[in-house]
């Protein structure tokens, strides 16, 4: 039995014609002339066909010499077809993403309207994946533009529960008691696309990765000493903040495409930078809103829960979703400056000298802190420390783990923010700080104090009216740094953590500052001394010029990456503290902690900033003129201005697509750009 030749494999140019059906199209010309012309066109041809590649170019040479502008002009509208290649029709798909993810999200879009072939290539998940993690969360080296992470988008929607409970953002400090970070507040894994009818195994292998991220994003706050938050929901019958006892149901985990992940935080981005965004107002308080905070995180209740302290003293539980009031906590014989809570407690601090430790949940009271001699002006709490600065121009520290107490004394006017910082969480590599702080902590336990109780590299910011700011090691229980260049009283602070290689950009922008503003008497109800000049206070507060911690930080050679953390392929990055501080010198300024000096001072407010709030793209701050500024934070630059409130705003909270600021007015107003 004769073997059949094999299939002549056609070249792509052939292929196409073939596809097309061009030779079909020639034939049936061909048929259409007279039998004499037939043949001659067929003997051209054959001819053509059957030689070598020079015989073909010279046979080609002379046929152009011989045609018109007419023969040339349908020579160059064929060939302009002709020569064009489909390369992600001969490409491997995977060699088509592999081109395509050199393109941006612009890029990819105008590829997606080409053919329904580059469709299917341009919105593929592995693209639009890359593009999520080089945006969301943090600032594009390329295109300069960074995404909200928008954890409310991560969490899971109870089947038992309406779409419109869903939680939202990520836990969100407030002003001028900043809150530490909540855990999960990671830009990993951000999305959610659709579950396809018939999943094959890679796609159930990436589906089951997603959903561990996703359980690891959804870290619970830590366990408090304080008291348990899970009560009988019999003994609370109508309070949605109650954590009932049975499990809830399971999550319905839903997900979507990367690319309608992308497009939703773009918009969100656009509106930033537009100053684009619609406001609430949540009206209750009958005096000024002087402190608040909201988490969007809490595993219960379903919604967002916000917390406001007024001069009427009350603390107000609020639903941030519908700006409905849940209750009312009283008690305080005063005005509340300060609050912060989590899953488990809130601490109030108010003018009548106390802190208040609150199951806001319920509503009770639990316990009462009482030491300071004057009003509570600021405080801030951690795992197992609690610091709280006071009118009386002193900082106490509370130790959860012992109910110890002590005493920082520097100041010589009210301490009107304090912000604890571990700073051996953010130490360099190749900085051996804890050992530096183990050895400071004997040397403490040789003077006799009790400071093993405290971790090693613990430190605490404050800041007062006598317009410096202070930095505490509170293994010594001394002033160890002192950030000096505000003319008027500080009164907001935040501490940020930023990716190291984005302090290059940053340079010093000082100029002349604006005139000061005095101080408004309602919110002062005493006059304020002037600041007493450096030599005075070096006379009367001694303090080293250093701690251990920041020397061997200083000193120890810089890695570009922390060993722990390094990849082959994506070497992990150091993040570095920045402070952030809000003065009534109408300035916001940007200090560099290792040098203690100032980075970038901001202009724009015509009086007082009272309140600061920044993440990692964009800084904002609240003012005595009545205005909430937004900023770039790497720029330096205002993006947009927000006017609504008829009183100097005194408190604000940032999160990923929303601001909420308290007022002089009594009002709560939250400015939401998720369009």
């Amino acid at each position: 039995m004769l073997q059949q030749p094999s299939a002549r494999k056609l070249c792509v140019r052939h292929q196409r014609m073939a596809d097309e059906g061009t030779n079909l199209k020639l034939q049936q010309a061909l048929d259409a002339l007279p039998v004499a012309e037939r043949e001659a066109v067929s003997a051209i041809w054959s001819s053509f066909s059957s030689s070598s590649h020079p015989r073909r170019a010279l046979i080609l040479q002379g046929l152009l010499t011989m045609c018109c502008f007419s023969q040339l002009s349908l020579l160059t509208e064929q060939l302009a077809h002709l020569i064009r290649i489909d390369p992600f029709v001969v490409l491997p798909r995977e060699v088509s993403l592999k081109v395509l993810g050199y393109l941006d999200a612009t890029s990819l879009c105008r590829a997606a309207q080409v053919s329904r072939q580059w469709k299917s290539l341009a919105d593929d998940d592995v693209l639009w994946r890359g593009i999520c993690e080089q945006h969301i969360g943090q600032k594009c080296l390329k295109c300069g533009w960074g995404l909200p992470i928008l954890e409310k988008r991560r969490r899971a929607v109870p089947p038992s529960l309406p779409p419109a409970s869903v939680p939202a953002s990520a836990a969100t400090s407030v002003s001028p008691s900043p809150s530490p970070s909540m855990p999960g507040s990671g830009s990993s894994s951000q999305l959610k696309r659709p579950h396809e009818q018939d999943p094959g195994p890679s796609a159930l292998s990436q589906q089951a990765k997603r959903l561990r991220l996703e359980e690891r994003t959804r870290a619970a706050s830590p366990p408090s000493e304080v008291f348990s938050h899970t009560v009988p929901s019999s003994a609370y019958p109508s309070n949605p903040l109650i954590v009932p006892l049975s499990e809830l149901p399971p999550a319905d985990l839903r997900t979507r495409p990367w690319k309608d992940v992308y497009c939703e935080r773009l918009t969100i981005e656009r509106n930033w930078r537009r100053g684009r965004c619609t406001v609430r107002t949540l009206k209750g308080h009958t005096d000024g809103v002087m402190c608040l905070q909201f988490s969007e995180t809490l595993a219960h209740p379903s919604f967002p829960v916000l917390i406001t302290g007024s001069y009427d003293r009350t603390a107000r539980v609020w639903n941030l979703e519908t700006g409905a009031e849940v209750h009312t906590l009283a008690g305080h014989t005063r005005a509340i400056r300060a609050l912060q809570f989590d899953a488990v407690k809130l601490i109030t601090g108010s003018m009548d000298h106390t802190m208040r430790v609150w199951n806001w949940r319920t509503g009770q009271c639990v316990k009462t802190l009482e030491g300071h001699t004057e009003g509570v002006v600021c405080l801030n709490f951690d795992s197992n420390v609690l610091a709280s600065g006071s009118v009386d121009t002193t900082v106490k520290v509370w130790n959860f783990r012992t109910g110890e107490c002590f005493t920082l004394r520097g100041h010589c006017d009210w301490v009107n923010a304090v912000q604890l910082w571990d700073s051996t969480a953010t130490a360099p590599a190749g900085c051996d700080s804890s050992s530096a702080g183990e050895s400071a902590s004997r040397r403490a336990i040789d003077n006799g104090s009790s400071a093993p109780h405290i971790d090693p590299g613990k430190m605490l910011f404050s800041a007062s009216d006598d317009g410096t700011i202070r930095l505490w090691d509170l293994s010594l229980r001394t002033c160890v740094r002192q950030f000096k260049g505000h003319v008027g009283q500080v009164q907001s602070l935040k501490l940020l953590l930023v990716d190291d290689q984005s302090r290059a950009d940053d340079d010093d922008s000082d100029t002349l500052p604006d005139s000061k503003q005095p101080r408004d008497g309602m919110l002062s109800p005493r006059p304020r001394s002037p600041p007493a000049p450096p030599s005075a206070r070096a006379s009367l507060y001694p303090y080293p010029t250093s701690s251990p911690l920041l020397t061997r930080r200083s000193t120890a050679p810089a890695l570009p990456f922390p060993p722990e953390r390094t990849t082959p392929t994506s070497p992990a990055k150091r993040l570095k503290p920045v402070l952030i501080s809000g003065s009534l010198d109408n300035t916001i300024k940007v200090w560099d902690i290792d040098t203690g000096k100032v980075q970038r001072t901001l202009f724009g407010h015509i009086e007082g900033v009272w309140a600061v709030a920044s993440d990692k793209l964009r800084l904002v701050s609240g003012s005595h003129d009545r205005t909430i500024k937004v900023w770039s934070r790497e720029e330096g630059n205002c993006t947009a201005t927000l006017v609504g409130h008829r009183g100097a705003v005194t408190c604000l909270a940032l999160g990923e697509d929303k601001i909420v600021s308290g007022s002089d007015d009594g009002d709560v107003r939250v400015w939401s750009f998720s369009g």
